[in-house]
């Protein structure tokens, strides 16, 4: 086998390789059933018990309790920026959004083409999605609360979770859903496109409190409705299988080799210190997040020109280290260390920032 670059591609986003190695090695004959996983029913009985597996062990790793519904719903986060709003904004009552960058954006706008009271309570948007804003309130009458986790554009992420007292929190957790621990109580729902930090891409998982299913209005199309996810355990057509199948897997992973989210939380804030440490260390690189606001997924800094950074990803590339370019919309350099880049990998990364300094500064 040819040697794998380190991935620090922002999504769709390096895998674990104990979980790669496991399809590779199941993909023509998936449990002596003498085929792929990607030619079995979902109506069958082995494929169920993959679905079901996927659901036990997100439920086990976030603590979720009998009032959640774990679904899987095609069309990434993007497709639930408009079913949220569709089936749980309640007449009458406004829905609250906090902006913190592109996928904020592209959510309060889903909302406001449905012609819904949209109210954006805060935003960042003032020093560039830079920071994380602390200070706004909430309007208890809201039909919800939504925010991004984590964003993976501009390297910011919320460190403690907005409080809305009886206001239920709605958040896309697409790039840092299972990176730590968190109390699910105050949520109402919780999506995220599986293709950063969970599996590949082709499917949001989606969380979803009991409750928030007697909001769902009945006239809705039938593929656009929550309760139709709900009321047949995500089969009621064909799911995206195989996506499911890698989910299950690297939650399997998560649990069994990792150890759960709270040694992968210890794990993912050793491999951002290592690089934030050494960016502050020296005037060559610029992190452009708030120092308050650092996300532990999406490390984002500049160097001191463009033609510089240009330089910095090709050779990086040339070392093995693939991804880290910016996005388009921003520039710069980006290294997204998700749950599935080690420790290690992240040390060869700083080791390579170090003697390209050298080098070029």
């Amino acid at each position: 086998m040819e040697k794998r670059i380190i991935n620090f591609n922002p999504g769709p986003a390096a895998l674990p390789l104990p979980v790669l190695e496991q399809i590779r090695d199941e993909f023509l004959n998936y449990k002596g059933t003498g085929m792929s996983i990607i030619e079995t029913s979902h109506r069958s009985r082995e494929f169920e018990n993959v679905l079901n597996d996927a659901i036990e062990r997100t439920k086990r790793l976030l603590g979720l309790g009998e009032d959640f519904h774990v679904l899987f719903i095609q069309g990434g986060a993007s497709l639930q920026f408009c079913m949220i709003p569709m089936n749980l904004a309640i007449e009458g009552r406004p829905v609250d959004y906090i902006n913190t960058g592109t996928w904020s954006t592209k959510a309060i706008k889903e909302a406001e083409i449905q012609k819904k009271d949209v109210r954006v309570i805060a935003s960042s948007e003032d020093e560039n999605f830079s920071y994380i804003p602390k200070n706004f309130t909430v309007d208890e009458d809201a039909s919800y609360l939504h925010f991004t986790s984590n964003n993976t554009i501009k390297g910011t992420q919320w460190s403690k979770f907005p409080e809305a007292g009886d206001v239920p929190l709605v958040c896309d957790m697409s790039s840092d859903i299972m990176s730590r621990p968190f109390n699910p109580e105050p949520f109402g729902l919780i999506y995220a496109g599986a293709q950063k930090n969970i599996g590949p891409s082709g499917s949001a998982l989606v969380i979803i409190r009991k409750d928030m299913l007697e909001r769902v209005p009945k006239d809705l199309p039938t593929m656009l409705k929550y309760t139709t996810y709900v009321d047949k355990n995500s089969l009621f057509n064909t799911p995206a299988c195989f996506v499911i199948y890698v989910i299950s897997l690297v939650l399997k992973w998560l649990e069994e080799s990792i150890g759960g989210l709270e040694q992968m939380e210890k794990i993912n804030r050793e491999k951002a210190k290592l690089i934030y440490d050494y960016i502050d260390s020296t005037e060559f690189y610029r992190g452009t997040a708030r120092k308050d606001s650092r996300s532990m997924m999406n490390i984002t800094f500049r160097l001191p020109s463009e033609e510089i950074e240009k330089r910095f990803v090709e050779e990086a590339l040339k070392e093995g280290l693939g991804g880290l370019k910016g996005h388009r919309s921003v520039g710069g350099c980006r290294a997204s260390i998700y749950n599935a880049i080690g420790v290690d990998e992240v040390k060869t990364l700083v080791e390579f920032m170090a003697e390209f300094e050298r080098r070029a500064g």
